[in-house]
C-alpha cells in the first residue's frame, strides 16, 4: 500500500525547532486558519471548499426510498467519502486508508449523530416511503486538516440543498419538478463544525490549529472537537498519541467556540450571496415584471 512521503530528519528538526521558537513555516500565528474560500455550484447542494491548498467538494443528492424497518418514521441520511490518488499518492481507489475511515467516522458523528438534520422531516409515508439524502465528499487536494475542511463542506452543501416538493394523497406520492413547484430546503436544526488541534513537544505543550500536511506528519497527538456556535459540544475525539493535560483540552474547547462562530457567519453570508445571485433575473424578477404590467 502506498504511503505518504515522510519528512526528512532535517525537515523534522527544522519545523520542531521553529515551533519551539514560536514560528510556523508559513508565518501564521499558532491559532490562525489559512484563507478559507467557499463557493456554491449552479446546482443546489454543491459546495466547494478551499482551505489553503486543501480542496474538498461536497455534493448532496436525494431520492425516494423505503425507510429502515426499525425506524419507520425517519428518513435516511448517509455520508460517503472518496480520497482519490488525485488528492495524494498515498490514496488508492477502492482501498480505504486509515485517514479515509477516520474522516468518514468523524464527519458522520459530527453531522448525523448530533441530529443536525431532522430525519423525521424526511418521512413521506410511515414505514413505506421516505427521502434518502446522501452526501458525496470528494477530496481534490490534500495539504492537511481534511477533517475541518470536509465538515464545513458537508454542512454548507446540506444547508444549500433543496429537495423537490411533494404532495401525498393516500398512498400515492407526487414529486414535482422545479418548474412546477419551488424546491424546498432541508429541515436543519443546528450547524456543527469540527476544529482539530495538533500537539507538539514531548508533553504536547505546543498547540496548533489548521495544520499543513507537513505539520500533521510531525505532531505527537491531535484532538478534534465538534461543536456549534451556541457552544454545544457534539463530540471530542482524541485517538491515541501523547496524553494531553485536561486544562489544555478545556482551553482548546474555548478557542474552538470562536472559530466555529466565524465559520457559521461565513456560511450564512455565502448562502445569502448565493440566494441573491439566483434571484437576479429569476422568480422575483418575473413577479416584479408582472406587477409592472
Amino acid at each position: 500500500m502506498p504511503r505518504e512521503v515522510e519528512p526528512s530528519q532535517n525537515e523534522r528538526a527544522f519545523v520542531i525547532q521553529a515551533l519551539q521558537e514560536g514560528q510556523r513555516l508559513d508565518g501564521r500565528p499558532f491559532d490562525q486558519f489559512r484563507k478559507l474560500d467557499l463557493k456554491f455550484g449552479d446546482q443546489y447542494g454543491v459546495a466547494d471548499i478551499n482551505l489553503g491548498k486543501t480542496r474538498v467538494l461536497a455534493k448532496v443528492s436525494a431520492e425516494v426510498t423505503t425507510p429502515y424497518s426499525d425506524r419507520p418514521f425517519d428518513g435516511i441520511f448517509t455520508i460517503t467519502t472518496e480520497l482519490s490518488p488525485m488528492a495524494s499518492p498515498a490514496f488508492e481507489v477502492n482501498r480505504p486508508t486509515e485517514t479515509e475511515v477516520l474522516l468518514s467516522r468523524l464527519i458522520e458523528k459530527t453531522v448525523r449523530r448530533s441530529n443536525a438534520l431532522d430525519l423525521e422531516s424526511l418521512c413521506l409515508i410511515a414505514g413505506q416511503k421516505c427521502w434518502s439524502v446522501r452526501v458525496d465528499l470528494h477530496v481534490l487536494s490534500h495539504d492537511g486538516n481534511l477533517i475541518d475542511a470536509s465538515c464545513i463542506a458537508v454542512v454548507a452543501a446540506l444547508r444549500h440543498f433543496k429537495k423537490p416538493d411533494t404532495s401525498i394523497e393516500g398512498d400515492t406520492v407526487t414529486i414535482y419538478t422545479a418548474a412546477e413547484r419551488e424546491p424546498v430546503p432541508l429541515s436543519w436544526l443546528h450547524s456543527p463544525f469540527c476544529i482539530t488541534f495538533s500537539f507538539y513537544g514531548e508533553n504536547g505543550e505546543i498547540t496548533l490549529t489548521d495544520t499543513t500536511l507537513l505539520e500533521e506528519q510531525l505532531r505527537v497527538s491531535s484532538c478534534t472537537i465538534s461543536l456549534n456556535k451556541h457552544g454545544e459540544i457534539c463530540q471530542v475525539a482524541k485517538l491515541g498519541g501523547t496524553p494531553v493535560e485536561a486544562l489544555s483540552l478545556i482551553q482548546c474547547a474555548s478557542a474552538a467556540i470562536a472559530k466555529v462562530k466565524d465559520f457559521s457567519t461565513l456560511v450564512d453570508e455565502k448562502l445569502a450571496e448565493d440566494s441573491k445571485r439566483r434571484d437576479r433575473g429569476g422568480l422575483l424578477a418575473e413577479l416584479s415584471a408582472e406587477n409592472d404590467r
